[in-house]
């Protein structure tokens, strides 16, 4: 059965998509089998996974609406080896559409469950607030990713989402809980970050991922070519960052189980 996690904060700007569609192809070259879905209106986990989400026939929206299933609306990116449920500005009125409906936290969940036995991992890229799409996203998940910077303002938006994430854990879904949190965009030259980073694993320890992604021109390029960085320029460091963090992910999975 699959694990599926959010890749969630709800700062905006510090790189959710980006893990989400790298992580992604990462697992994909250690030979995992994976779904991306793309709960963000932006579609922006769609776009960067070469999916055009202007031409999709049928989206995550579909699915939460229960008028199409998981299976049909899924696409596949070649290019980048895994499955996609896009996303596109449809979804904006998915929140105003679940709010009247019965189990519409859960629903997300229950379409997930369908096809769990097909893929080894689900990532969702979660929507930077704490929305009923994000909700939805949380109440299907075993655990959370956080992508965060190493900077002061970092720290005090991951304190909200430490106490979202318990809220949701004691009241929608108690196999929830953070798996790890991923320094990214780091620049070691920067003494403000590596303070931020040191004080990130006193205080959080082995949540905190060993591996560290750096600040990457080729990771902030390949969306414009439609595809995740570590398809568009494998030699990069930003790819082989991915690369290493997918095998620890995998390895911290295992440990898990």
């Amino acid at each position: 059965m699959a694990k599926i996690f959010c890749v969630a904060n709800q700062k905006g700007g510090v790189g959710k998509t980006t893990t989400t569609v790298n992580l992604a192809a990462g697992l994909a070259k250690v030979g995992q089998r994976v779904l991306v879905v793309d709960l963000d209106p932006q579609g922006n986990a769609t776009m960067g996974s070469g999916i055009d989400k202007r031409a999709l026939p049928l989206t995550v929206y579909d699915v939460l609406l229960e008028s199409a299933t998981l299976a049909e609306a899924k696409q596949r990116s070649e290019k980048a080896g895994y499955d996609v449920l896009g996303a596109n500005r449809e979804l904006a009125g998915a929140e105003v559409e679940l709010v009247e409906l019965d189990r519409r936290e859960q629903r997300l969940k229950t379409a997930l469950a369908a096809s769990a036995q097909d893929y080894d991992f689900i990532l969702i890229d979660c929507p930077p607030s704490l929305s009923m799409l994000t909700l939805n996203g949380l109440c299907s998940a075993h655990g959370v990713v956080v992508p965060m910077q190493c900077e002061y303002f970092a720290l005090e938006g991951l304190t909200d989402l430490v106490n979202t994430i318990k809220q949701i854990h004691a009241n929608l879904n108690p196999d929830l809980q953070i798996i790890g949190l991923l320094r990214v965009m780091f620049d070691p030259r920067i003494t403000l970050q590596q303070q931020v980073s040191e004080q990130l694993k006193a205080h959080f320890g082995e949540k905190v991922f060993d591996t560290v992604i750096p600040r990457n021109v080729r990771l902030a390029e390949a969306p414009s070519y439609g595809l995740p960085g570590v398809v568009f320029d494998g030699g990069s460091k930003g790819a082989h960052a991915f690369i290493d963090f997918a095998k620890e992910m995998v390895k911290r999975v295992g440990a898990m189980r």
